[in-house]
């Protein structure tokens, strides 16, 4: 019985064909990087202004349903807001916001009470800045409304 003969092929790849491979997936990578920066900072906006939107709302409806005075407030320096029922207890939300997002006052103070009929005690404006994007967080007179308008 004869026995088979091995071939002593060199089927790898060259030097050069390995740079080319490994430089078209570091260009790809370095793409992709560049890429999903702008989506993080676009899902880092929406979320906030969704939360603080909701957390407004809660306090309103909270307000409504209890018969309480509920104050909002901003402590822009501490990157900060809360709402509470009375100084005497818990609050209902408190929640810091990324460095990047700033708030500072507009027309109204950065604190204001839903009364217990949902109306606001204040009304007016205070700015939103986030990653340079300014926002005019508007409540409007009456039954304490709001929206977010981008500047």
């Amino acid at each position: 019985m004869p026995v088979p003969q091995l071939h002593n092929k060199n089927s790898g790849f060259t030097l050069v064909e390995s740079l080319i491979v490994f430089s078209v997936f570091m260009l790809l990578a370095t793409v992709t990087a560049f890429m999903v920066r702008p989506q993080y900072q676009y899902a880092e906006k929406q979320s906030f202004l969704t939360q603080l939107k909701a957390d407004l709302l809660y306090g309103q409806q909270y307000a409504i349903s209890h018969q309480h005075e509920v104050t909002v407030n901003f402590i822009p320096e501490q990157h900060y807001y809360c709402i509470r029922d009375n100084y005497l207890r818990p609050f209902i939300v408190e929640r810091t916001y990324p460095d990047n997002i700033t708030i500072s006052p507009g027309s109204m103070p950065l604190y204001f009470k839903y009364l217990p009929d949902g109306n606001v005690s204040k009304f007016g404006n205070f700015y939103i800045t986030i990653n340079g994007k300014e926002y005019h967080f508007t409540i409007l007179i009456g039954k304490g409304r709001f929206y977010v308008p981008e500047e």
